[in-house]
C-alpha cells in the first residue's frame, strides 16, 4: 500500500504507538495513535463505513513526498466502502491536508469530519484548482485554524467542489466573520451550521449578501453575539429558500419601529432561551413550527394560521394560548409553566400534549381534564408522575392521576335533578 493512501486513509502513520479495531456489528472502525509499527492494522479498517483516527500529531510528515497514484492504488480507493472519516484531537499541517485531499477524488467518500484538532500553517491549494470530490458534508467542531479572512485565493481554488458542497458545519471555532465571496462559493449548500461562534449583527449582515448560498435552507446561528431581531431578519432575507432557522441562546430584542419581512419560504424558527419577555414581532407568517421555550413569556397572543407545532416550556405562562387563533395545530408544550389548568375543550383534539410540571388546581374540571387527556393517549412524556396538585389545599402534592373525579362529587347537579325529577313523577302518580 503505497504512502499516499496511507496517508489517505488516516492522515495517518501518526506518532505514537497504537492500533485499529473494527466493529463489524456498526461497520465502524476506530484507530488510536497509528505508528509506522502498527500501521498494517489499519488494512481491518477497509471493510468499514465509518473510520475514525483519534490522536497524534502529522507535523514531521510534512516532507514526505506524494506523487500521483498508480492504477492499482487508484482502483483500490475506488473499491473501497468508507463513507465517513472522522479526525478528531490531531494536528494536522495545513499543507500536508492540501497535498491529500485531492485524493479523494478516487474514493467513494461523503462526509469528513474534523474535531478537536489544531490545523497549523497555510496549505497550497492550488493543486485542487477544478477539482471534484465526492464529499458532500463537511464538518469542523473545536477546530482551530489561521484566520478566514484574507483566504479568497484558498476558495478560489476549491471552489470546484465546495460548490457541490450540500452540508458545511463549523461549530466552536470562535469565527466572527464570513465574508460575501465566500458565501458566494457555496452554490449547493443545503444546510449551514455556525453555532457556538462569535458571529454578530454586523458580520451577519455581510455574510448573508445577495447571492450568498442560494440554495441554502437550513442556517443554525445558535449561541452566537446576536441581539437585533431585526437585523437578523434584514441579513436572511437574502436566503429565498430558507426553510429552517435556528436563533437559539442568543439574546435577541427587538425595535418596536422597526419592520421586516421574512423570507417567505420559513417554516421552522427556533427562539428558545432567547431572553424574551415578549413575543418578537413580526413572525414569519407561513410558520409550521415555533418554539418559545426557556425563555419569559407570560402571554402568547399570536394568530398563524399554518402553525402545526407550538413550544412553550419553561416559560411564564398562567394561561394555556387560545388554540383557536392555530387551526393546524397538533402539538402544544407547555411544561413547567404556571398553568393552573388546561381548557379541556381546546386540547382535547391535539396529538401531543405536554403540560408537566405546573401547579394545577385540582377542581373537578382541572383533574378530569387532565385525566381525559391521558386517557386518550396524547398527553406526552410525565404522565403521572410530573402532574401534581397545587389546590386546593386538600388535595395539594397529590398526582392529579388519583384524584377521585366522580359524578356524584363533581356535578351534584346532574345526580340530584334526576333524583327530584324522578319524585316528583312518584308524588304525581300516587295522587
Amino acid at each position: 500500500m503505497s504512502v499516499a493512501v496511507l496517508l489517505l486513509l488516516g492522515l495517518g502513520i501518526l506518532g505514537a504507538e497504537g492500533r485499529c479495531f473494527f466493529n463489524r456489528t456498526q461497520e465502524y472502525c476506530i484507530c488510536y495513535h497509528l505508528s509506522q509499527e502498527t500501521v498494517s492494522s489499519i488494512i481491518q479498517c477497509l471493510a468499514a463505513s465509518v473510520v475514525e483516527f483519534q490522536g497524534g500529531e502529522l507535523e514531521r510528515h510534512v516532507a514526505i513526498p506524494i506523487g500521483d497514484l498508480d492504477p492499482s492504488s487508484i482502483e483500490m480507493l475506488g473499491s473501497l466502502l468508507i463513507r465517513k472519516i472522522i479526525l478528531r484531537d490531531l494536528l494536522v499541517p495545513e499543507i500536508l491536508l492540501a497535498r491529500v485531499l485531492r485524493f479523494f477524488s478516487y474514493t467513494q467518500v461523503q462526509e469528513l469530519v474534523f474535531e478537536n484538532c489544531v490545523f497549523k500553517g497555510r496549505g497550497n491549494w492550488e493543486e485542487m484548482a477544478n477539482q471534484d470530490l465526492p464529499v458532500l458534508s463537511l464538518h469542523f467542531h473545536n477546530v482551530t485554524s489561521a484566520l478566514l479572512t484574507d483566504r479568497q485565493q484558498d476558495f478560489s481554488s476549491l471552489s470546484s467542489w465546495l460548490g457541490t458542497l450540500q452540508e458545511l458545519s463549523v461549530t466552536g471555532c470562535h469565527v466572527t466573520s464570513l465574508s460575501c465571496g465566500i458565501g458566494k462559493v457555496f452554490r449547493a449548500l443545503l444546510s449551514l451550521d455556525v453555532a457556538q461562534n462569535s458571529l454578530g449583527d454586523e458580520s451577519l449582515a455581510s455574510a448573508f449578501c445577495s447571492g450568498a448560498f442560494p440554495q441554502l435552507q437550513v442556517l443554525s446561528l445558535q449561541r452566537n453575539n446576536l441581539t437585533s431581531y431585526h437585523r437578523v431578519c434584514e441579513s436572511v432575507r437574502w436566503l429565498p429558500e430558507l426553510q429552517h432557522l435556528d436563533l437559539s441562546q442568543n439574546k435577541l430584542t427587538a425595535d418596536p419601529s422597526s419592520s421586516c419581512q421574512w423570507p417567505v419560504a420559513l417554516r421552522i424558527f427556533n427562539l428558545s432561551t432567547t431572553g424574551l419577555d415578549d413575543v418578537l414581532k413580526p413572525l414569519p407568517p407561513g410558520l409550521e413550527v415555533l418554539d418559545m421555550s426557556c425563555n419569559h413569556l407570560r402571554a402568547v397572543d399570536i394568530s398563524l394560521s399554518s402553525l402545526k407545532k407550538l413550544f412553550l416550556s419553561q416559560n411564564m405562562l398562567r394561561a394555556v394560548p387560545s388554540v383557536r387563533s392555530y387551526p393546524m395545530l397538533d402539538t402544544l408544550h407547555l411544561d413547567n409553566n404556571l398553568i393552573a389548568e388546561l381548557p379541556w375543550d381546546e386540547v382535547k383534539h391535539l396529538r401531543d400534549v405536554a403540560a408537566a410540571g405546573n401547579p394545577y388546581n385540582c377542581s373537578c374540571s382541572g383533574a378530569g381534564g387532565l385525566q381525559a387527556l391521558a386517557a386518550t393517549g396524547h398527553l406526552g412524556q410525565g404522565w403521572p408522575q410530573d402532574y401534581t396538585c397545587q389546590s386546593p389545599p386538600g388535595y395539594q402534592g397529590r398526582l392529579v392521576k388519583d384524584v377521585p373525579v366522580s359524578v356524584l362529587r363533581c356535578n351534584s347537579a346532574a345526580v340530584i335533578a334526576p333524583v327530584c325529577v324522578a319524585l316528583a313523577l312518584l308524588g304525581v302518580a300516587g295522587a
